[in-house]
């Protein structure tokens, strides 16, 4: 059965993540060591210990959730998982899939999304900003919601991350009236996300054209395992391909929902999330109930998943 490994973005960190499996393998450590050392501060101690609002910035949550996912993924190397034919990450989570596969060293990829991060704080002046999930209405009716609230503000889907469950991003005024208008159209819930940038949508170009410049300096390489983007849905090999996706990907909407089905029409029986949290895996399970999708966030779900894999030829 076609393994397919899937990375989480922002979002799934939490205070305390991946202690368990730093206890059972060194390599958890060791990638914190390596990012921690680049980047000037110890990651590790910050992860474990707060405060989670400083965690929960997003120029530390992306280089955090880069690290947590590769280490993840050295875990699963050196438990003798089987390789994936294919990869995915959510949003930032594709730096840690391209990371992953080889098509960037992780030392480049911390400075990269590092780099991101900060162009994407600046872009938009704290408080004016944000994101809301919308969960039972259709992706045409969020996106009718959008249009209705905007008033000449900037407001959109941005995340499609499973039927009836959309994430929307713009002006914090603009978002609150789209909330008003999906929960008008019908939607069970609204809420306002706890984030620190409007991610995805049109305030964020400025970023984007700033950081197309990084990625002209940034060394990619042809990725080793295929991997599925966010903007596109398509497979690209070479780097300049590469580079213009993830400039397009932070004013673009993830399509995560499409991603999966992609990944399930491709042959992808089994989806396994290397990193902290469950997001994607039920996440993937709500998109097709057909995949086995399970996360490696514990030695106890490791063990389960390496038990667990098909024999040769199922």
């Amino acid at each position: 059965m076609t393994l397919a490994m899937v990375f989480p973005g922002q979002g799934s960190q939490a205070s305390g993540m991946q202690a368990a499996l730093a206890a059972a393998f060194p390599e958890i450590r060791d990638t914190y060591a390596e990012a921690s050392a680049e980047l000037g501060f110890d990651l590790w101690e910050l992860v474990q210990e707060g405060p989670l609002e400083t965690l929960n910035a997003t120029v530390v949550t992306q280089p955090a959730m880069l690290t947590a996912g590769v280490a993840a993924w050295r875990v699963w190397c050196r438990a003798g998982g089987d390789a994936p034919s294919f990869m995915a990450g959510h949003s930032l989570g594709e730096y840690t899939a391209l990371t992953c596969a080889g098509a960037i060293a992780f030392a480049e990829a911390l400075a990269l999304v590092a780099r991101r991060a900060e162009l994407m704080q600046a872009a938009v002046p704290a408080g004016e900003g944000a994101m809301a999930a919308v969960l039972g209405l259709t992706d045409d009716a969020v996106t009718a919601a959008c249009a209705e609230a905007a008033e000449g503000q900037v407001v959109s889907a941005v995340n499609f991350n499973s039927p009836g469950q959309v994430v929307i991003a713009g002006h914090r005024a603009a978002v609150e009236r789209a909330c008003a208008a999906a929960k008008a159209a019908g939607a069970k819930r609204a809420v306002l996300l706890s984030v620190s940038v409007p991610a995805h949508c049109e305030l964020m170009r400025p970023a984007a054209e700033a950081f197309a410049e990084v990625l002209a300096q940034t060394p990619f390489r042809t990725p080793t395992i295929r991997i599925v983007n966010n903007v596109d849905v398509a497979v690209y090999e070479r780097p300049e391909q590469i580079r213009e996706s993830l400039a397009r990907q932070l004013y673009s909407p993830v399509r995560w929902t499409e991603t999966v089905r992609w990944l399930a029409q491709h042959g992808a029986g089994r989806i396994v999330e290397a990193g902290p949290g469950k997001v994607l895996t039920a996440l993937a399970r709500r998109i097709d109930g057909s995949l086995a999708a399970a996360c490696i966030d514990s030695p106890a779900t490791l063990d389960e998943l390496l038990a667990s894999r098909p024999e040769d030829g199922d």
